[in-house]
């Protein structure tokens, strides 16, 4: 024992004094992690569509036909759904606002001049206070489109004021004489729309009574239950452990080939060693960084960046698993070439495309299916997973015994073909 915790020590203090290699295993993973966290912190303002549950209490023609127009909007996600549903899926964060058409939507919004305004009720995230405006916005925009739309017909034009001049005419007498300059500005306007020709924006000559409003939407908040990430950190700093255990499992990778080109295995077989006590002792030394490269990611976060993970214990035994599955990992990459350049080159070609595939540049809720589903084939993606479990998904105990018994098995495969080509070549 005293043998492999010497070789271990050997090369921890090789690997500090490497400038470059002690930069990449420590330093660029904590770049990582603050520079994208950064870029996510702002991405969630700016969408280009707001994705919104509409509810339809009206269920009229009139309803039918503002629906139409929002499902068509480029600046709205619109998922039909019940009121309940609608306010469960606000509150869990899966919608940004619920939109109701109320009872009379439809019949309000035919009446141009007369009568109670269509009325909206609009649920909406407090934390996308941003939004708001703009959705209020849209909601307008689409709904004056059809009040566009009566006024270049002349026919609806003629209909919805005399509607609206027989609705007054029947107004209480105390009413009557309020109504009455409207009135008869409406009996104007009939009587122009009258006429055999009527210029193309002749309707906007019309007149409003004071106060007149044809759309009110009534805005509520609604209380959220997050479970998702609360914190863009929490996403960015996993990859960053992540980053880390791949600089560790490269590092030590290649001072294995490194130190068998040289000949400083031979002279340690001479010490005298067995192979396993040189590999235990290599493997010894890659285990101790990854922990220590995970644990200052994490201490970082939650120190500096508010990042509050969702179990400590779990997360203790996420790292602990990661770190054991890079050092299989870094078995196996220390055989793939027999000089330092070659397997260097191959080294880092496999560990990037591995981080490609499986989350370490681009998050995995990110990712279109098809690579969600490639990636599955990477030790990354079960290692972030694995590690987002403990932070923010709130993995169950069976869930996450799971996914470090497959990041376990991973390593252990790993370093059994490593070691055994190792023993083989008779380096």
């Amino acid at each position: 024992m005293k043998q492999i915790l010497a070789l271990a020590g050997k090369d921890l203090r090789l690997l500090l004094r490497d400038k470059a290699g002690a930069f990449f295993v420590f330093f660029f993973p904590l770049l990582f992690a603050i520079f994208f966290g950064l870029i996510f912190s702002g991405a969630g303002d700016e969408q280009s569509s707001i994705p919104i549950a509409l509810v339809d209490e009206d269920s009229s023609a009139g309803s039918a036909k503002f629906i139409e127009k929002l499902n068509k909007a480029a600046e709205l996600e619109v998922l039909p759904t019940t009121r309940s549903q609608a306010i469960s899926l606000v509150r869990s964060g899966k919608r940004a606002a619920y939109v109701v058409l109320t009872k009379g939507f439809g019949p309000a919004s035919d009446r141009m001049f007369w009568g109670d305004a269509a009325k909206i009720e609009l649920g909406l995230d407090p934390s996308r206070k941003a939004e708001a405006g703009m959705l209020e916005g849209v909601l307008t925009r689409y709904f004056m489109e059809g009040f566009q739309a009566n006024f270049t017909d002349r026919g609806k034009m003629r209909g919805h004021l005399q509607e609206s001049i027989a609705a007054m005419n029947t107004a209480p007498d105390s009413e009557r004489a309020y109504w009455s300059p409207l009135a008869n500005s409406l009996k104007m306007m009939d009587d122009f729309f009258a006429q055999p020709t009527v210029s193309g924006d002749s309707g906007q000559s019309g007149e409003e009574s004071s106060g007149w409003q044809p759309l009110k939407v009534e805005v509520s908040d609604v209380s959220v239950k997050r479970v998702g990430p609360k914190n863009p950190f929490d996403v960015t700093f996993p990859q960053s452990v992540i980053w880390g255990l791949i600089g560790c499992a490269a590092a030590f990778g290649i001072s294995l080939v490194v130190e068998r080109s040289k000949g400083t295995l031979v002279r340690l077989r001479m010490a005298p060693l067995s192979r396993r006590q040189v590999l235990t002792g290599k493997a010894v030394a890659c285990f101790v960084s990854n922990l220590g490269v995970s644990l200052l990611m994490i201490a970082l976060a939650i120190a500096a960046f508010n990042v509050r993970p969702y179990s400590l214990p779990w997360l203790a035994l996420a790292i602990v698993c990661c770190s054991l599955c890079f050092t299989g990992i870094m078995m196996l990459l220390s055989v793939m070439g027999r000089t330092e350049a070659s397997a260097s080159g191959i080294g880092w070609a496999v560990l990037l495309v591995m981080s490609m595939i499986g989350g370490g540049m681009i998050p995995i809720f990110f990712m279109p299916p098809w690579m969600r589903l490639v990636g599955s084939f990477s030790p990354v993606k079960w290692a972030i997973i694995t590690l987002e479990g403990a932070v923010w998904r709130g993995f169950s105990p069976v869930t996450m015994l799971a996914h470090c018994a497959l990041l376990l098995g991973i390593g252990t495969v790993f370093f059994a073909i490593g070691a055994t080509i190792f023993t083989r070549r008779g380096d």
